[in-house]
């Protein structure tokens, strides 16, 4: 599994039993604390694997550092963050590699293992499955508040601690569930990701947006005009795929559409059991959790929003 399908991360079939997950991704800062960025970072690289259903064992260091004109002290808790949150996943730190360069990047390579029987992709919804999110949306819309000097303290610390959140305890969970198909959230927003679900498919899906989590802050900074260009971008890429009921307000919308850093887990679950794994991943502390949508078999390729 791997160039001829746009799954989150690559699989290479070992032995029957065991099956290698690869991915790999890095970026600029989203928040000013060095440490938290190493975290936020971490966090966001692992996430491709628990989203094929596996678990990451180890990972390589992606550091590009203007050594020039930043104190080395910065890239120094940059790396321990990074390595606090492997530590908090149980993944082990093998290597790495940096590069001098005028902006700062940090991320990672991350190696995992499942079951060759066990993988999860984006492209196995089934008609009549239940669309699980795990993770309240709207951190590019924070974060541009953030650029802004319009967030407050207690804004950045709980959407920081939300970025740096493993989905660990959600793709564990769902481990036992029927679960069909899952991605995580990040750059393309939920309708984006959405969007590649069911790209080419036999179905199309519902959305709840009033049961969509939605950082509240969000909702006001948006109405402001606090919205990435990135948003911008993925309306204009996928709106053509989304039909969205008079009721939507606009403001929504862009949040739906909104890159998100690190975000939660996308789940295509079997209807019966959709409920009682929203209330497994809720009593085990993912309060966010809901059910935000069915999958239908018409209209074929649309996101239908209400």
């Amino acid at each position: 599994m791997g160039l001829d399908r746009a799954d989150d991360a690559g699989v290479y079939k070992v032995t029957d039993d065991i099956a290698m997950i690869q991915t790999v991704d890095f970026f600029t800062p989203v928040v000013d604390d060095p440490y938290w960025f190493g975290q936020i970072a971490a966090a966001n690289a692992l996430s491709d694997v628990y989203a094929m259903g596996g678990v990451p064992k180890t990972a390589m260091n992606l550091v590009a550092f203007p050594i020039k004109e930043m104190d080395i002290a910065i890239l120094r808790q940059i790396i321990q963050g990074g390595l606090d949150k492997m530590t908090e996943a149980g993944v082990v730190l093998v290597g790495g590699h940096s590069v001098e360069d005028k902006e700062l990047k940090y991320g990672l390579s991350v190696t995992g293992f499942i079951h060759p029987d066990r993988i999860l992709t984006k492209k196995d919804l089934k008609a009549g499955d239940r669309i699980i999110l795990t993770k309240s949306l709207g951190t590019g819309i924070v974060n541009t508040a953030v650029k802004g000097g319009l967030a407050s303290a207690d804004v950045i610390q709980r959407v920081t601690r939300l970025m740096a959140t493993l989905n660990r305890d959600a793709a564990h969970i769902m481990g036992h569930y029927p679960v069909h198909a899952c991605t995580d959230i990040t750059g393309f927003g939920l309708l984006g990701h959405l969007a590649e679900m069911i790209s080419d498919m036999p179905f199309g899906i519902r959305l709840m947006s009033q049961e969509i989590p939605i950082i509240p802050e969000a909702v006001d900074y948006a109405g402001m005009g606090l919205v990435p260009a990135g948003a911008y971008k993925n309306r204009e890429f996928r709106e053509c795929m989304v039909d969205f009921a008079p009721s939507v307000d606009r403001i929504v919308q862009d949040i739906l559409f909104d890159p998100q850093t690190s975000g939660g887990l996308l789940i295509g679950v079997q209807k019966d059991k959709a409920g009682e794994l929203v209330a497994e991943l809720q009593e085990k502390g993912i309060q966010e959790a809901a059910i935000i949508g069915e999958v239908m078999a018409e209209p074929e390729e649309r996101i239908v929003v209400h």
